[in-house]
């Protein structure tokens, strides 16, 4: 009776599945590929599975659909992009520069 579903409490307590400490998104891992090659790849899985802001929309909708090509779910643009992040530091400097060459034109 009560003792049955005592024992049934006790055991889903300490059976239950662990939740990761440091590595979060790299436990699938388990103790493979060493630990620095983890903490890389944990970086760019957490920046390639974010979401974004879209330029043409402004909501937060923008995800990565395949290499390179990212998609807001919002306004149905495809943005091309980085292959982790949407947005890399040469794409970053190259608008600065281009923004920066057209006002000297003006």
């Amino acid at each position: 009776g009560k003792d049955c579903v005592k024992r049934k409490a006790a055991y889903h307590i300490t059976n239950m599945a662990k939740h990761t400490r440091k590595v979060h998104i790299t436990g699938k891992y388990g103790v493979r590929y060493g630990a620095s090659l983890r903490k890389q790849i944990k970086k760019i899985e957490i920046t390639q599975h974010a979401k974004y802001t879209c330029s043409f929309c402004g909501k937060d909708c923008v995800k990565r659909k395949a290499t390179g090509v990212w998609n807001c779910s919002s306004c149905k643009k495809v943005i091309a992009g980085g292959a982790y992040m949407m947005n890399t530091a040469a794409a970053v400097t190259v608008r600065a520069q281009i923004r920066r060459l057209r006002e000297i034109a003006e």
